[in-house]
């Protein structure tokens, strides 16, 4: 399952979807999580995956890549599925009864919702970690923060805290299974069933985690000090961001993409 966590992961490449701005990917990717969020029909969701498709086409990935990312999360869909389920309370008559629990179409309805947005949004915000470097994701981030500085909105900062922290996720897994596979040498079992024991055997990997983590943010730390780190102040960047033709055109895109979607979705108003 460690192996199978794709956030924070970049896969270079010389596509067009790589090749765009920063700016417009993380634009891009608002929009996308805007458009989850009017969804209100199985046709709007289709017009979204047909986007995440067509993305991924450009972007020259394999698609296995975004479904293999999905098992790491795969509890987490599963109980917001069953929540919704059993939770949702319908005006007519319950379709599964089994003592307190009861089965609603209106639970089965916003379930199946629930899931495929929450599917949806992983693989899409994927594609912005996977088709885009840390460095280039950290100036993206400063540039459109940097008109909230008159506010005294840190943006430098912000965008530097999230680079790092999206830049550690992979090396955190790699640590984290080179722990696993050094306790399973000394004899411990992870594949219990019994979710006591598995919660207890997950206490010899969290406590080395966390010293690793400490002792590489203090090593990041004193480096960047002897580096004369100073924050964003006085700072220039070896390729300064400049928007071009086919950032434009993916904004004209993602602007059409937008509108088909509220127009779907206001067709048939259905259970958010």
């Amino acid at each position: 399952m460690i192996k199978n966590i794709t956030i924070g992961q970049y896969i270079p490449s010389e596509s067009v979807i790589h090749k765009l701005d920063p700016r417009t990917k993380i634009m891009a990717t608002i929009f996308f999580i805007t458009s989850l969020f009017l969804v209100k029909n199985f046709t709007a969701y289709a017009v979204v995956f047909g986007l995440i498709l067509l993305i991924t086409a450009l972007a020259q990935l394999k698609f296995s890549f975004l479904y293999r990312g999905l098992k790491a999360v795969f509890i987490i869909i599963l109980f917001t599925a069953l929540l919704n389920l059993f939770i949702t309370r319908g005006t007519g008559a319950p379709l599964f009864q089994l003592g307190f629990l009861k089965i609603y179409p209106e639970g089965i309805r916003l379930a199946v919702f629930m899931s495929l947005r929450l599917i949806l949004l992983i693989m899409g915000t994927s594609l912005l970690t996977l088709t885009t470097s840390p460095i280039a994701l950290t100036d993206g981030i400063e540039k459109l923060l940097s008109p909230f500085r008159r506010f005294g909105v840190p943006a430098h900062e912000l965008a530097m805290m999230m680079s790092i922290a999206l830049r550690f996720i992979p090396t955190l897994i790699d640590e984290t299974d080179k722990i696993m596979k050094a306790q399973m040498a000394r004899g411990a079992d992870f594949d219990s069933k019994n979710l006591v024991k598995k919660a207890k055997s997950l206490i010899p990997i969290l406590v080395p985690l966390f010293i690793s983590s400490f002792r590489r943010a203090e090593d990041l730390a004193m480096a960047m000090e002897a580096r004369c780190y100073r924050g964003g102040e006085g700072r220039t960047r070896m390729k300064e961001l400049a928007y071009r033709r086919r950032d434009y055109i993916a904004y004209t895109v993602l602007t059409a993409y937008l509108v088909i979607v509220v127009v779907v979705g206001l067709k048939q108003l259905g259970l958010p």
